[in-house]
């Protein structure tokens, strides 16, 4: 091969150009990529709520030795700890040797919501045949992508007498699953001359439960009574005690290897699931001399809202108390700390080139995507990082070797879209958003690549290297 002009050495020491990661890598780190989306493909099987997600992350942390902390406990360096929110979010952390005052917190915040089809409080009716359950949809979606799929039912509900059950069923392979229907094309002329929100109106995701009659010739609502009998057997549950349930039915699919390559994962819930994964696994496996923490939260879908979003004060508080419990001043503590907003981007789909400016857009296998701003139009709900922290995170992933990229949601006035980022600069915390691109975001079944999994993994690392 001919030597490269000096033009060429020049324009590569010079440009900037994406990378794609497998192209890069080695055989044992192809070897690494592969291996480690196989964990992450069984924490999505089993984390399909914020709440399964919850519990899997604390099984996870107890068996590479975390406790739990509880407000005024005492801390020291090399604890390793995590704080459970109301059994929908947790925090793991470890404390490092530095000076919290000088070095701060170095904090990654994701999130284990997901957009899904959540059960209305008094939801069961008959009609036609079937027994439905009505539903409120949680978060962004396109409603008639959830039609004619299988769907599982997870959640909790708590009795009358206060007892709490846990509900999954339509996962295993001798489960039911459940259905909300569609319109049939021969009948679909006018359903499919409307605006597409409109071909699935929100009161009409409804989720056939049961079809059998109950044997009693003098019951009204045969079929209904059948499916409260099964559920009354099996659960000790009535009707009224929809009222204290919180019930979702989301995607009964596993995640899939995609390609004949492998090269790509299909499933429910990368968003923000495969920020969430590398985040908690990072923490976990590595020991840092930072004091590290992995924030997993809740309602990031639906503006970070209530007791287990981000907005609530109990994260903050969190912080002070890890900050007391090391004799440190919270300002000064929060005026040092960083943080890294782990939340996926889009990435670029030819199918719909028009909605992305190609320069400025994430490409799959490209690794992990770094997002100065969000927000819509011109920024508007975005934390906009300062180019001295970007440059700051630049040097970090630099100096680990992490092959990421940068770009932002799709064309200016496309559209928009936001993050938990501006939550954490509020408290004075020098915050940017990176995470993983995904095509078909908020669909029920998301594509990803497992070397962008792999990148944001590294990536967070380097953080707390």
């Amino acid at each position: 091969m001919a030597d490269k002009s000096k033009g060429q050495k020049l324009q590569e020491q010079l440009s900037y150009t994406k990378k794609n990661y497998f192209e890069l890598a080695d055989e044992k780190e192809r070897k690494e990529i592969f291996e480690y989306a196989e964990g992450y493909k069984h924490f999505l099987d089993q984390a399909k709520t914020e709440r399964e997600a919850c519990d899997v992350s604390v099984e996870m942390a107890k068996k590479k030795g975390f406790t739990e902390f509880r407000f005024g406990d005492k801390l020291k360096a090399g604890d390793k700890k995590y704080f459970i929110n109301r059994g929908k979010s947790v925090v793991v952390f470890r404390v490092g040797t530095k000076n919290v005052e000088e070095d701060g917190l170095r904090i990654i915040a994701s999130h284990i919501d997901a957009p899904r089809v959540d059960i209305k409080q008094n939801p069961m009716y008959e009609d036609a045949g079937m027994c439905c359950l009505k539903t409120h949809y949680y978060g962004g979606i396109k409603k008639y992508q959830w039609t004619a799929i299988p769907l599982a039912l997870h959640g909790a509900v708590v009795l009358k007498d206060g007892k709490k059950i846990d509900l999954r069923v339509g996962e295993d392979a001798g489960d039911p699953v459940f259905y909300i229907d569609d319109l049939l094309p021969h009948l679909g002329g006018d359903q499919m001359s409307g605006h597409a929100n409109k071909i699935i109106e929100g009161e009409q995701l409804n989720v056939v439960v049961g079809g059998l009659p109950y044997a009693d010739e003098d019951v009204k609502e045969k079929i209904k009574l059948n499916v409260l009998n099964l559920l009354n057997e099996k659960y000790g549950i009535c009707e009224e005690d929809f009222i204290s349930a919180e019930l979702s039915a989301v995607p009964a699919f596993p995640a899939r290897d995609v390609g004949f390559d492998r090269a790509l994962i299909g499933a429910y819930g990368h968003d923000d699931r495969v920020c969430s994964y590398p985040a908690l696994t990072a923490v976990l496996n590595q020991d840092s001399a930072h004091t590290v923490l992995a924030m997993l939260v809740d309602k990031e879908e639906i503006g970070s809202e209530g007791t287990t979003g981000i907005q609530c004060k109990v994260y903050e508080d969190l912080m002070e108390e890890i900050s007391i419990a090391l004799g440190a001043n919270f300002r000064k503590v929060r005026a040092a700390s960083k943080c890294l907003s782990a939340d996926v981007t889009a990435a670029y789909d030819p199918n719909f080139a028009g909605v992305y400016e190609k320069m400025n857009s994430a490409m799959l296998s490209c690794g992990t995507c770094m997002s100065k701003f969000t927000g819509a139009r011109g920024k508007s709900g975005s934390n906009d990082a300062t180019a001295e922290f970007v440059g700051e995170v630049r040097k970090m992933f630099a100096d680990y070797g992490v092959i990421w990229q940068t770009a932002e949601l799709g064309k200016v006035d496309a559209g928009g879209g936001g993050t938990v980022a501006k939550f954490l600069a509020q408290l004075n915390i020098d915050t940017v958003d990176l995470g993983v691109p995904v095509i078909s975001m908020h669909a029920p079944y998301e594509l990803i690549s497992k070397a962008d999994l792999y990148s944001n993994y590294k990536a967070f690392l380097a953080f707390m290297a």
